[in-house]
């Protein structure tokens, strides 16, 4: 169970994952091992999914974001497991989702421009079967993105 102190304990390193354990200790007006069983546990418990930096994709090349909104007739749970796969092993592919709605998946896609996007899109559409609709949106500006969820 996820109390106030949690809650406010996430959000901190939800900001900043590098603060020390003495200035989220102090955060939440509690001592250094305390603090720690409390992060421990919430990472054993699974919400603490992991710790990354966050890149500039502009600053390394990666401009271009594409979201592409794919259709398929196959719903199997064979066909299934071996599209996931094969969409899972695209490194430009930052987020992926099955959706409800018109389209059957999101991609979101991140290259560095129209050339690389159409490289991805070549080996996409021709590396995977039944694949009816794949359309595409790009990002011209990015106004808002975070990581942090709203709790």
């Amino acid at each position: 169970m996820v109390d106030k102190i949690d809650l406010k304990l996430l959000s901190l390193l939800q900001k900043d994952c590098t603060l020390s354990l003495n200035e989220l200790a102090q955060a939440v007006n509690l001592t250094t091992t305390p603090c720690w069983k409390r992060i421990k546990r919430l990472e054993d418990d699974g919400v603490i999914c992991g710790k990354v930096a966050l890149l500039d994709g502009d600053k390394l090349g990666l401009s271009l974001t594409a979201f592409v909104l794919i259709k398929t007739q196959h719903h199997n749970s064979e066909w299934y497991q071996r599209f996931v796969q094969q969409v899972e092993a695209f490194p430009e592919v930052l987020s992926f989702y099955r959706m409800a709605g018109e389209y059957d998946y999101l991609l979101q896609v991140q290259v560095s421009d129209m050339k690389s996007y159409d490289s991805f899109y070549k080996r996409l559409v021709n590396g995977i079967p039944g694949l009816n609709d794949v359309t595409s949106s790009f990002a011209m500006e990015r106004i808002k993105s975070t990581t942090a969820l709203p709790i």
